[in-house]
C-alpha cells in the first residue's frame, strides 16, 4: 500500500485549466460594456423613467416673462451677539412685487426694515454662519415681509448681500 501511495505522489499533478476563468472574464467585460452602451446611448430611458426623445432634442419656445417689478431695500448693518460684541451682519435685499404695487411696498419699507432688523438680531451667530441656513432665513424673512406689506404684494425676497464679519 505504501508503494501505491508513493507512485501517486510522484506522478505530476494536473494543472487546473484557466479556460473557465478567462471565459468568465470575457463574458463579464462584454456584459459590462453592453450595459454601459445601453445606458449611455439612452436605450434604457424609457425603462428607467427618463425623458422620451425621438432622436432630436425638442425644446419648447420660451414664453414671455410675467410682468414684475423690484423694490430695492437700503443696506442694513445689524450688530450681533452680546452688547459690545464686534460682530456685524451687512444685509441687503430686493423685493419682487406685483405690477403696480411698487409704491405701496416702498411706503412700507421702514416697517419692513424694522421687522427684518428685529428678526436678524434674534438669530444666533452660529446659525447665521451655517451656509445652509440662508434658505430657511430667506423664507422666514419673506413671510414676515408679506405680513407687513400684505400677502398679495410681495412675491419673493432676493438676498443680494449677506456678509457676516
Amino acid at each position: 500500500m505504501a508503494a501505491a501511495e508513493d507512485i501517486e505522489a510522484d506522478a505530476p499533478k494536473r494543472k487546473k485549466s484557466a479556460l473557465p476563468l478567462m471565459l468568465g472574464l470575457v463574458v463579464a467585460l462584454a456584459l459590462g460594456g453592453g450595459g454601459f452602451f445601453a445606458a449611455y446611448s439612452g436605450m434604457l430611458d424609457s425603462l428607467l423613467g427618463g425623458k422620451e426623445h425621438d432622436g432630436e432634442e425638442k425644446s419648447a419656445p420660451a414664453g414671455p416673462l410675467p410682468p414684475i417689478a423690484f423694490v430695492e431695500m437700503e443696506p442694513m448693518l445689524i450688530s450681533l451677539g452680546e452688547p459690545g460684541a464686534t460682530r456685524h451682519l451687512r444685509f441687503r435685499a430686493h423685493f419682487e412685487v406685483m405690477p403696480g404695487q411698487s409704491d405701496a411696498v416702498t411706503a412700507q419699507l421702514p416697517r419692513v426694515m424694522d421687522v427684518l432688523n428685529s428678526y436678524l438680531r434674534a438669530i444666533s451667530i452660529a446659525e447665521l454662519e451655517n451656509p445652509a441656513a440662508l434658505i430657511r432665513l430667506r423664507a422666514q424673512m419673506l413671510r414676515r415681509v408679506q405680513l407687513v406689506v400684505g400677502e398679495n404684494r410681495v412675491r419673493d425676497l432676493l438676498v443680494t448681500e449677506f456678509v457676516l464679519n
